[in-house]
């Protein structure tokens, strides 16, 4: 096959994908919209009640207290984590493209233990 025809053939199936994503995530967000729903209904059971779940033929649920922290003032929460030495704080991650930016500008600066995988890729683009 010529280069010419692979690259039909990918964008091809790249756009076959994308249209599988949108179809899928607008599939989920309905089943998410409808757990959502009879989720709201059993805790108005439970409010009702003043249970904290309940168990029934088809299987149990319990009322939790689910927590989400964020900021919207991430240079105030970088300054009270380093002030309060709580690096534990933060998730476990490399920002890939500032890491890389970082290296470039500091290539005798290698942290121990870091790991790299290169490898040579593909970009596709559709000709307008």
């Amino acid at each position: 096959m010529d280069a010419a025809k692979l690259v039909d053939v990918y964008i091809k199936i790249r756009d076959a994908k994308d249209r599988l994503v949108r179809d899928h995530e607008t599939e989920l967000t309905k089943l998410n919209m409808q757990m959502d729903a009879v989720e709201q209904e059993l805790l108005e059971i439970c409010k009702a009640t003043g249970q904290d779940g309940g168990k029934t033929a088809y299987g149990s649920f319990s009322k939790v207290i689910k927590t989400r922290y964020w900021t919207n003032d991430w240079d105030s929460m970088y300054g009270f984590i380093k002030e309060n030495d709580l690096p534990q704080l933060l998730e476990r991650r490399i920002h890939q493209t500032n890491f890389k930016e970082f290296l470039a500008q500091n290539p005798d600066k290698l942290p121990v233990g870091l790991n790299v995988d290169s490898k040579y890729s593909i970009t596709v683009r559709r000709s307008k």
